[in-house]
């Protein structure tokens, strides 16, 4: 991190001052009665201490950050304020609750404190040990209710998980790998988040909805959401999910990134099964799979997340068909082809062909090109081994969007109103897709054929 320190520095006359014969009512530490400790304070050191600490109460939480670089002297006695009741009173702002004060909307002021009390304790702690840094914050910020994952009563209205996320990521930026496994440790261990995660992923979907969200508010705004570099953000993804196996994954996955509901913020089970979902639903899944996928991300083969995207399409059942395919087109080209190529290795070519069609759907739905769509199964036909398998698969293609068409048609003329109403919306929507998609291929015959002649 470059200093944004000045780089003059005024130098202190050797002029004798008279010293003051009022004792400080707390006992000073051993290194401030060292003459050489002593010397270092420059002119504080005429100062009684709770002077001192009275001064810092007019110097902004960024001042007394500066201040503490300036010796190690002066960060003990820094150290020493924080720990004091006015010190604590000062710094450690609860006021989490009322999210508009007066100039300050939106708890901004809260987050930037909070940057800045992350900065200050991290120059404070500089030269002790991982392990005695850590102890020492969580001694100060022991009794922040809010900070804890089960602390506040009502978390979805507070900022204490978010300012307590920034606190540690300006804490901990530019901490190396074996550091920070240490605070994920360390977290897990005051929060009892292991425990916790294993109660969800193993019991019946939706049956610990409290819990469920709390786990989502405190992995989210605590250990993912403030970080940077996409390197950060999957290291911490990373830790939260490579402890449990791939169908817990992605069972977590969904908990921390799947739609939730506009009126509790409980995580919405039933949401991928029921109906056609939006890219809203789905761009927080999307975006922690491209994270995952990403080379940032050292621990992950592409095997790994394909594996465990075809797990979160049976979570908490197997989901529509359509927003399976809305997800890989979201989750980027990369995913969604290497996903696809994986079933026709795999001998998996009917459901490739049905994957495939819902693909064209969402394009003319979502208002996509639909000459990706074409491009996407052009790509896929050159991983087949044989050219009968591709014509096989391009023969099930077709047979699909028959079928589905005929299903939809059997439903617009047998259906209630407004069944009739839904199912012929679909049917509009496939058959437009259909066209699109076939015109798009006579494009590209017709362009192939224009350049051989």
């Amino acid at each position: 991190m470059t200093s944004t320190a000045g780089t003059s520095y005024t130098l202190i006359p050797n002029q004798k001052y008279r010293r003051s014969n009022r004792r400080s009512r707390q006992r000073c530490s051993a290194s401030d009665t060292d003459p050489q400790s002593l010397s270092t304070l420059g002119y504080f050191k005429t100062l009684p201490l709770e002077i001192f600490q009275m001064v810092l109460n007019y110097l902004s939480v960024k001042d007394i950050s500066m201040l503490s670089m300036v010796s190690k002297t002066i960060s003990s006695r820094l150290v020493n304020y924080i720990s004091t009741p006015s010190g604590n009173r000062r710094l450690l702002l609860k006021d989490f609750h009322n999210l508009e004060l007066p100039g300050k909307r939106e708890g901004s002021y809260l987050l930037e404190h909070y940057k800045s009390l992350g900065l200050l304790l991290k120059r404070c702690t500089l030269l002790l040990p991982t392990k005695d840094r850590l102890k020492y914050i969580h001694k100060i910020l022991a009794e922040v209710s809010c900070f804890k994952l089960n602390g506040c009563p009502s978390p979805l209205n507070c900022l204490g998980l978010q300012c307590y996320g920034v606190f540690l990521q300006i804490l901990t930026a530019g901490w190396d790998e074996l550091e920070c496994h240490r605070v994920f440790n360390f977290l897990c261990d005051l929060s009892n988040l292991p425990r916790k995660v294993q109660m969800v992923v193993s019991s019946k979907p939706g049956s610990a909805r409290k819990l469920e969200l709390r786990i989502r508010l405190f992995c989210r705004s605590v250990l993912l959401n403030h970080w940077i570099h996409q390197s950060d953000s999957a290291f911490w993804l990373t830790r939260i999910l490579k402890p449990w196996p791939m169908v817990n994954q992605a069972r977590l996955l969904y908990i921390i990134f799947g739609p939730v509901s506009s009126l509790d913020g409980h995580v919405v089970w039933q949401k991928m099964i029921e109906g056609p979902t939006d890219e809203t639903s789905l761009k927080g899944l999307a975006d922690a799979i491209k994270l995952l996928y990403d080379t940032e991300a050292k621990e992950w083969t592409a095997d790994d997340v394909i594996s465990l995207v075809d797990e979160l399409s049976v979570v908490p059942r197997e989901w529509l068909m359509e927003n399976n395919a809305r997800l890989l087109i979201l989750s980027g080209n990369n995913i969604c082809f290497t996903y696809m190529a994986s079933k026709a290795v795999n001998g998996r070519a009917v459901e490739l062909a049905r994957l495939m069609v819902f693909l064209t759907l969402v394009c003319e739905k979502d208002l996509y090109c639909m000459d990706w769509a074409v491009k996407m199964m052009l790509k896929v036909c050159k991983v087949f081994s044989t050219p009968g398998d591709r014509n096989n698969f391009l023969q099930y293609v077709e047979n699909v969007f028959a079928h589905m068409i005929m299903d939809l048609l059997q439903a617009v003329l047998s259906g209630d109103r407004d069944e009739e109403e839904s199912s012929f919306l679909n049917l509009f929507h496939l058959v437009n897709a259909q066209a699109n998609f076939h015109k798009e291929i006579l494009y590209l015959t017709m362009r192939s054929n224009t350049n051989i002649i």
